[in-house]
Parts: C-alpha cells; structure tokens; sequence
C-alpha cells in the first residue's frame, strides 16, 4: 500500500511543520491537485508551490493535474518536480492526444498516470493500460475536497484491477476521494494499492493518521 496525502488539505501557514510530520509517518508520496478553473471549478496550485514543496520534502511527487490543456500543464509541473503526472483522459479529444500525452511524459523521464471522472466508463481506459504506470480513479466528482465517497467506485476498481491482471504491465490503481479509515478498506479489498487523503491526514495528528490507514488489514 502507498498512502499519499493530499497537500489541497494543508494548513499552508505551517507546512514546514506539516511537511516534517508526513515525512515523520508511514506516508511515502505527497498527492498534489492542479486545477485551472475552467476543466474543474476550482483553481489550484502553480508550478511555485510544488517547487516550494520539492525543495521542503523528499517524498515522491505525485502530480494530478485537472486541466483543459494538459499539453501546456505537464512540461511546466515536470520542471517544478513532479515524480509522476496524471492528466484526465476527458481532457483529450481523441486516443491520439491521449498516447502523444504519454509520450510526453514519458520522453522527460517521468511516470505517466490517467484518471476519469466518476461518470466516465473505466473501459475508456483499457486501450493504453500497456503504455502507463497508474491509473487514478476519483472517487468524488474532481474539483473540491471533503467530499462523500462514491461507493459505485469500487465496482471500478474491480473493472480496472480485472484488466489489468490481463496485462504484462504493472499498473498501480489510485483512489481519490472521501478516502478514510472506513472508506479505505473497501478499496484496499477492490484492489486498490494507492490511497490519497486529504482532510482525513491533515484534520487531525497527521503521523496517527497515516498509521489508521497504515494498520488496516490487506487483502
């Protein structure tokens, strides 16, 4: 299991101090969202913070970005110190958008994630399970955070875990979205092997509650 806290949930006046308890805790990647306003509602994080946190953290990095250009987006983040950038397969008009964005990310050394919206099918995926290193499945419509998990995501891990297994690639599924004590069991179950948390790390003792997720039994 990998457990990536989500740095949207951060008390941003203290994140030396935050950052020192992730590092102090069973966490091993630091989740970043990017949104630009217009492929989500909310507007996020710019290249500064994320080299800001680069400089302050050496966890790997893992880039989401919720963005209409993601062309534009992933060149700026890999320079910024992003480990591994996923980008929505809805940003992309066809499949060849979708394998030129790979190549991309692939061409500056760094790992390629996709995510989908709740309400795109996971098959939409399938075709270039062979060319990625992650698949994110969001679990809460993409643009806020505290929101309720969505329980049809675990039939999706399922799906997604299913078609890999068909596979000769190793491609971790992450979820994001309402992910807590309760909540990540179940996904753990389905097959998920990425956890990303956000209010539920950074409301309360950080190191206690990576270690909640940390202690809950695998399958």
């Amino acid at each position: 299991m990998i457990i990536a806290p989500s740095i949207l949930s951060m008390d941003f006046a203290r994140l030396s101090e935050q950052l020192e308890a992730v590092r102090a805790s069973k966490a091993t990647w630091l989740h970043v969202d990017v949104m630009d306003g217009h492929f989500v509602p909310n507007l996020t994080f710019g290249p500064d913070i994320v080299k800001t946190v680069r400089q302050n953290s050496p966890l790997f990095m893992d880039v989401h970005i919720m963005v209409s250009n993601p062309f534009r987006f992933a060149p700026v983040f890999i320079d910024a110190g992003a480990d591994l950038i996923t980008f929505h397969i809805e940003a992309c008009k066809n499949s060849s958008d979708v394998r030129e964005m790979i190549s991309l990310i692939h061409v500056h050394g760094k790992k390629v994630g996709i995510s989908l919206k709740p309400r795109t099918s996971i098959e939409a995926v399938f075709p270039y399970l062979d060319e990625i290193d992650l698949v994110l499945i969001m679990s809460v419509e993409p643009g806020f955070g505290g929101q309720a998990f969505q329980e049809a995501s675990l039939d999706r891990i399922r799906q997604l875990k299913r078609a890999i297994a068909r596979t000769d690639r190793e491609v971790l599924i992450e979820v994001d979205g309402g992910i807590n004590d309760q909540t990540a069991a179940k996904v753990l179950e389905a097959g998920a092997e990425v956890l990303v948390a956000g209010s539920y790390i950074f409301k309360q003792d950080i190191v206690s509650a990576v270690e909640s997720l940390w202690s809950i039994k695998q399958p």
